[in-house]
Parts: structure tokens; C-alpha cells; sequence
């Protein structure tokens, strides 16, 4: 559970989190993360990938060791890294390491970072003797690589053995909404798919959905999701905008920016078009993989409004893209609007995100893991268009299925010796640990630290309670569903979503207050009764619930979405 691993955190192991998608490995990093801030320990966060280090504030592994395009390195490269001033005090700074998505993180890449840090370190134990904290799911999408390997992952590196690591395999899911989904996921997991989930899987192939706005369609390679974008935006008839990016600093460091993330020179937009953040901004509500469409764009800058998939309306600005030295001075820098289109978007850029509804095609799947982080990245089945499958798409690399079982003792293992200390020893190992990197423990400074933190108003992701039960807690202080859907930052739809999955888990919930008025509720029986006299197949989903659209043609599109959505519960 949460708790448990936040206690082995905290006594200063090497540790390794893991879990199936959903399981909120990031929620846990961003509460161990608050806990060190608080007493005064920043810790360093590295992924492989620009778009996975953003999730966590972080930075690529090979900006922060200085690996240029290396992914491993000799003695002689160490001794160079050695020379550079900026680096001694980068290093020196470094008290506690966090790598997250570590399945996409090569084994020669882990070596080069074990061996960097004993050298700055000046110490023979794996990486340096701080603290190390690994990542992810191996389940998931492995490192890219152009040439068949013996070993493709970190954990079969010597370094990764040397770490004497402590496993903790998150169990308890709080992105999926849905038993059934789970379900398949875990048969993915277990290399075991029945023909009962294959029935379900296909039961979506081309369907519709029940929604107001355009699902995000993901493939598996990029030539097919350019292609999506451009016909898609190229179907809009509104007049194109045009923005070029702005840039200082040299030409060699303002292309390692745009190599190290997902800003572009140039990018065409128009109103209407379906859009991603491709940067994180918590002050104005989005962060890299929120999702919408541009509404208008504002008259004074020229700028996007995009209307975010939560009903939310963000006027943009331009976001920095920046290269630091050792100083902590800016050397370049990249201005461009944070978005790209997003009617398509390749599985691998997909890792890490959250979707309300995809458009999946595993026709072309050509990596293990590959169907699994895709269907992963969906909250309910209801929010999957399966438009193909291969035979290798819900296959997973056989090597994990054989180390899974021993993953998840290593975990047990580890839970039993935590839970065998009582509280008074537990505190005083991580008292010890604070104060061995130099921490403070004064209850009064802590909690002034934690003041500041809040204030600094950093919106943690995967909240560990299940966001339905986030809304029920606001029910009774709420007078109506607008009122709730401000509250909690979301829209009126998603509100009306979690209604329904409380209702169904409680049917004696008191929903009175939220209900239309009396003449809407009786104009959608009414509208109800004729469509199950109808008996049409197509109004119906597999469960025999009706749909919305029958109800709201029916009712000559008098009455809105979400009134009949309220209506029905």
C-alpha cells in the first residue's frame, strides 16, 4: 500500500517502486518528494525521455549526467566530466536521486550513471552511496533500440544488483474506474488474455462513443499520426494561424532543446482544432497531456483559448523552453505556444498519460507493451474505439512475466520488515536518515516549509482517493452540479460521470437537490418509453442500457446531454 511504501522511502533504502498503470507510482514520488522539500532536501528527478522527466518537474537523464548522446561511456569520458566546475557542484548538490519510466531506461545508460556519481562521489558504493530511488513498470514500453540485445533492461545491469534495492509493488489502482478493464489488464500482465476479454475488446472494435468531444486516437507509429493531424486539421475550413518559435542563445544549445522535448519551430492552428499541452503549468491548469480544442484565439495577443477536455477555458501564453548552467543562468532559450495537435498521438509519447476516451489501433503493433500502456492509459472500457488488433498486441516480454512473481515477493519481503518496527523505531530511522544528508527536523521549521510548498500551489497528480469519492465529499456542501463542477475544477459531464458511479454503488444516495425540474425528468420517460417500444439494438449498449443520443434526437434536441444524463439516474 501507499503508506507502507512511503515508510521504506523514508528510511533512506535504494528503492525500487513498481506497479500496474493507475497504481500512482507518481503520486507516491510527489508526497516522498513534499516530505524532503519540507525539511529542507531537494531531491534530483531524471527520466529517459523529455516528456516523462516533465511529469515530475524533472530532467532527462542525459541533460543532468551530461551524456550528450551517449547512452554509455568510458573511463576517459569520466575523467573529462571530472574537469567541469559546473558539474563538481551539480554533483556535490545531489543528496537524493528519483529515476522515473526506468523501464525505458537502457542498461548501459544505468551503468553510465552508477559510474558518474562514484566518481563525483569519490565513492566505491553504487551510485555514490546517495539514495536511489527507481521508477516504473516493466510491463510497459522497453528501451528503444535499433539492434537486438541479450540484455534490454536496467534491472539486468551489475549496477542494478549492486543497489540491494527495496521492492515495493504497488497494488491498489486509482486511475481505473472499471472492473472490466482491470481485468484485462491484469490477464495482459499474467500472459494470459482469455477469450472472455478478447469478446469484450472486440466488442469495441469501431464503436462509437457516448461523448461530447473527440477522442484522442493513439497508433503505434508516427508516420500514421502526422498524417491523422494534417487531414484533420486540413478538413477545417476556418483560417489558419501560424506561429514560429523565438529563441536566444546559441544554435547548438537551442537544438538540444528541441531534441530533448516535444516544442516545435512551427506549428499551424485554427479554431476548432484538437490540441495537447505539451508543458506543464499548474498556475493556469494544465499540464503536459491535457487535452482540448481552440475555441478563438485572443484578440490582443493573437494567442490560442483552448477549452480544456474539463471544461475549463485557458488563454495561453507562450511557454520558455530552457537550457541552465551551473550557475543556474539561462544559456538558451525557446518561446513557442505549448501545444501540438492532438487528434493523434503515438503509444510511446502516450506512456505516463490519463485519458477520459482513446481511439486505440494495435493493428501495427511491433513492441511488447505496446497494447498494455495503451489500453492502460483509458480510465473505463466505455472509453475505448479499438480500431485493430495484431497478434502481438497484447503480448508482454516473456523475460518480465518469468521475474514477476519474484518482483512481488521481494515487495512482500519488504513490507514485512517495515511493518515488523514499531513506530517509535521507525521515526528514529528516518529521524537518522534527515539528519544524515543534512535535513532539518524542527516540527516548527517543517511546517513552516510546508506552508511555503502549498503556497507555491504544485497540484500533485493521482490523488490516492478515487476521484468519484473526491466529489462525494463536496455532495453536501454543494447546491448544485455547476457549483460542484467549480469546486472540483472539473465539467459538469465528468461530475455527472461520478453521480452515476455513486448512485450505482449506493443506490440509496440523496441526488434530489442536482435532479432537473419536474418537466424535463418527464419529457426524458416519456422519451424512454418510445425508444424501448422502438426496440432498436443500436440505442442500447451491451449492458441494455439506452443511449443518450436516441434520447436527445428523440426529444428534437431540446434538451441538453447533461440534463439527461441527471435525468437517467
Amino acid at each position: 500500500m501507499q503508506d507502507t511504501a512511503l515508510n521504506i522511502l523514508k528510511t533512506g533504502n535504494n528503492v525500487f517502486i513498481t506497479g500496474s498503470a493507475g497504481t500512482g507510482k507518481t503520486y507516491l514520488l510527489n508526497k516522498y518528494t513534499f516530505y524532503l522539500k519540507s525539511r529542507k532536501i531537494i531531491p534530483t528527478i531524471v527520466a529517459p525521455t523529455g516528456i516523462a522527466a516533465s511529469h515530475l518537474q524533472g530532467q532527462t537523464i542525459h541533460s543532468f549526467f551530461s551524456l550528450g548522446i551517449r547512452n554509455e561511456i568510458d573511463d576517459y569520458y569520466i575523467e573529462s566530466l571530472l574537469e567541469k566546475k559546473y558539474l563538481q557542484t551539480r554533483f556535490s548538490k545531489l543528496k537524493v536521486l528519483i529515476v522515473d519510466e526506468i523501464s525505458m531506461v537502457s542498461p548501459e545508460m544505468f551503468c553510465a550513471m552508477d559510474k558518474i556519481l562514484r566518481a563525483f562521489k569519490k565513492n566505491d558504493i553504487p551510485f555514490g552511496g546517495i539514495q536511489t530511488i527507481l521508477s516504473g513498470d516493466f510491463f510497459q514500453l522497453p528501451p528503444i533500440s535499433k539492434e537486438p540485445k541479450d540484455k534490454r533492461f536496467a534491472w539486468q545491469s551489475t549496477s542494478w544488483k549492486e543497489l540491494e534495492l527495496k521492492t515495493c509493488y504497488l497494488q491498489e489502482k486509482f486511475r481505473q474506474d472499471d472492473n472490466v478493464l482491470i481485468s484485462i489488464l491484469d490477464e495482459i500482465r499474467s500472459g494470459n488474455v482469455s477469450s472472455n476479454s478478447y469478446d469484450i475488446l472486440n466488442s469495441r472494435y469501431h464503436k462509437e462513443l457516448d461523448i461530447d468531444f473527440t477522442p484522442t486516437k493513439l497508433y503505434t507509429h508516427n508516420v500514421d499520426v502526422d498524417r491523422i493531424n494534417n487531414d484533420e486539421l486540413n478538413k477545417i475550413n476556418n483560417e489558419a494561424k501560424s506561429f514560429k518559435y523565438k529563441s536566444e542563445g546559441t544554435a547548438k544549445n537551442i537544438e538540444k532543446i528541441f531534441k530533448s522535448s516535444l516544442v516545435l519551430e512551427e506549428i499551424s492552428l485554427k479554431k476548432d482544432a484538437v490540441v495537447m499541452f505539451i508543458k506543464n503549468n499548474h498556475e493556469l491548469g494544465y499540464v503536459n497531456g491535457t487535452t482540448g480544442v481552440i475555441v478563438d484565439f485572443d484578440k490582443q495577443t493573437g494567442l490560442p483559448i483552448v477549452k480544456t477536455s474539463y471544461g475549463s477555458l485557458i488563454k495561453l501564453s507562450l511557454e520558455d523552453w530552457t537550457i541552465e548552467n551551473e550557475s543556474g543562468n539561462i544559456t538558451a532559450k525557446v518561446s513557442q505556444v505549448p501545444l501540438k495537435l492532438a487528434w493523434a498521438i503515438t503509444i510511446h509519447k502516450s506512456q505516463g498519460m490519463t485519458l477520459d476516451s482513446a481511439e486505440i489501433d494495435l493493428s501495427k503493433t511491433f513492441e511488447v507493451g505496446q497494447g498494455y500502456v495503451a489500453l492502460s492509459r483509458i480510465k473505463n472500457i466505455d472509453g475505448l474505439r479499438l480500431m485493430g488488433l495484431n497478434d502481438k498486441a497484447l503480448s508482454v516480454d516473456p523475460l518480465i512475466l518469468h521475474i514477476d512473481d519474484r518482483i512481488k515477493g521481494a515487495s512482500q519481503k519488504a513490507s514485512d520488515e517495515i511493518s515488523a518496527l514499531s513506530n517509535e523505531n521507525l521515526q528514529k530511522i528516518f529521524d537518522a536518515y534527515i539528519l544524515s544528508i543534512d535535513g532539518i527536523l524542527d516540527v516548527a521549521q517543517i511546517q513552516e516549509q510546508e506552508k511555503v510548498l502549498k503556497s507555491e500551489k504544485k497540484v500533485v497528480s493521482n490523488n490516492p482517493t478515487p476521484t468519484h469519492l473526491q466529489t462525494k465529499e463536496l455532495i453536501e456542501s454543494s447546491n448544485s452540479i455547476d457549483e460542484l463542477a467549480t469546486k472540483r475544477g472539473m465539467s459538469k459531464g465528468t461530475i455527472i460521470n461520478h453521480l452515476g458511479v455513486l448512485k450505482e454503488k449506493n443506490p440509496d444516495i440523496d441526488l434530489d437537490k442536482f435532479m432537473p425540474d419536474t418537466h424535463t425528468i418527464e419529457l426524458v420517460k416519456a422519451a424512454l418509453v418510445k425508444i424501448k417500444e422502438k426496440n432498436n439494438p443500436d440505442d442500447f449498449s451491451e449492458n441494455n442500457e439506452p443511449r443518450l443520443k436516441p434520447i436527445f434526437e428523440a426529444l428534437g434536441s431540446k434538451v441538453e446531454y447533461d440534463d439527461i444524463r441527471i435525468a437517467l439516474l
